[in-house]
């Protein structure tokens, strides 16, 4: 019966009498815990900011733009061809199932000015539907109401950014500034989103009714057109019967036949977020995966580290066989010493790792998740590398012949 109590204690004694190699023995270990540690901390930070910039831009959403213009052979890109309306919105509504909003948009930059304060921002034509769809809030004020669309009212909606830059502390409620020439009436303010992903500013924006901004602020040759319709479905599992029923309804309105070329484009965001989402969490594997290397590296350490030491103890060894120990005590007792410096390495890893990753979120913009489960994992990693790097050493040192041991020089 194996004593682990008196073979654990004689670890622990064997490994203070060397206490700088142990340190070295142990710093593979270090650097590659601490890796996994940062590394899994990018990672799902990563995962986490492409989530919420994912989650500010609407769920279940459909992005309805018109078509290319050509000019002199030349495709302009989508939005450039005024093929969709105010009407295929209003159809889109309607006829379509699994449609729970619909806003047409249009977007263009003014000039605003407040006093002596002026300045340039994107302003946004569109319904009361699309703070709803895009998961805009407002935090003072009203949403754009129906009847300020029918009546094209000079009514504004600003964001955060605005706000600052025009009017500084003063409350902008019921203030009256210019977009280019035109007079608008403020009245909502915007919740703070903050940079997307992309690293544009969603405060900075004007909303505006899309029966205003087409008529006293963009103009257009053509009335009624719109260079987008948002539509946000009831559910995710619904998003393709209602991109099939709205293509099928804008051919028939715009009388494209079977084998003509669509004049607009349905991009599926649902789709694309969840490419980005996988995408991001793929890569937060790889990095973690990278930077597990390092612990096999760590672990090989150990092992060799592990092997100079049997062969420098082969007396001790041959002294405890001769006293009564068994082959398996001494087997136990080097793999505990193994286990013992990968699991402290381990512990210290964790430390540098959540230091080091605070101190990247710290020093940069990157966001930065340090997660139970990263370090779980991590020492558990540690505590089997050294178990598994350690058990050769282990073993040829229980193979020793104790006359053997007790002559060698």
């Amino acid at each position: 019966m194996i004593d682990f109590k008196s073979t654990l204690i004689m670890a622990i004694r064997s490994l203070k009498i060397n206490k700088m190699r142990s340190m070295l023995t142990s710093l593979g270990i270090i650097i590659g815990v601490s890796a996994v540690i940062i590394m899994l901390a990018v990672g799902s930070g990563a995962s986490k900011k492409i989530a919420k910039d994912m989650e500010s831009m609407g769920s279940n959403l459909l992005m309805i733009r018109s078509a290319s213009a050509n000019s002199g052979g030349v495709r302009m890109g989508f939005g450039t061809k005024p093929s969709l309306t105010l009407k295929d919105a209003e159809a889109i509504a309607k006829n379509c199932r699994g449609i729970l909003a619909v806003a047409p948009y249009s977007s263009g930059t003014q000039q605003l000015t407040y006093g002596n304060q002026n300045w340039s921002t994107t302003i946004g034509g569109t319904t009361g539907s699309y703070l709803f769809i895009r998961n805009y809030e407002i935090v003072s004020g009203r949403n754009l109401a129906h009847e300020d669309v029918q009546n094209s009212a000079k009514v504004a909606i600003i964001g955060n950014t605005v706000a600052t830059e025009l009017f500084g502390d003063v409350d902008p409620i019921n203030k009256t500034m210019r977009i280019g020439n035109v007079p608008f009436k403020i009245i909502g303010l915007l919740k703070t989103k903050g940079q997307s992903g992309m690293g544009m500013d969603q405060d900075d924006l004007v909303f505006i009714p899309i029966t205003t901004a087409q008529k006293k602020v963009f103009g257009t040759e053509f009335p009624g057109s719109i260079k987008m319709i948002n539509v946000k479905a009831t559910d995710s599992e619904i998003m393709q019967t209602a991109q099939d029923d709205i293509s099928e309804l804008l051919k028939a309105r715009h009388h494209i036949g079977k084998n003509q070329e669509d004049d607009f484009e349905i991009r599926n965001l649902a789709e694309m977020q969840e490419t980005i989402k996988s995408s991001a969490k793929t890569m937060s594997i790889l990095l973690g995966a990278i930077a597990s290397v390092s612990l096999l590296v760590g672990g090989i350490g150990i092992m060799n580290i592990m092997l100079v030491s049997v062969t420098e103890r082969t007396k001790e060894i041959g002294i405890r066989m001769a006293i009564g120990a068994k082959a398996s005590d001494i087997r136990i007792q080097f793999l505990i010493e193994s286990f013992l410096l990968s699991v402290i390495g381990g512990v210290i890893g964790v430390v540098i790792g959540i230091v080091g990753a605070k101190s990247i979120e710290w020093f940069s913009t990157m966001s930065i998740a340090i997660s139970g489960f990263s370090i779980a994992l991590a020492l558990g990693f540690s505590g089997a590398i050294g178990v598994l790097f350690g058990y050769y050493p282990a073993y040829k040192a229980s193979l020793l012949n104790p006359i053997d041991a007790l002559r060698y020089e």
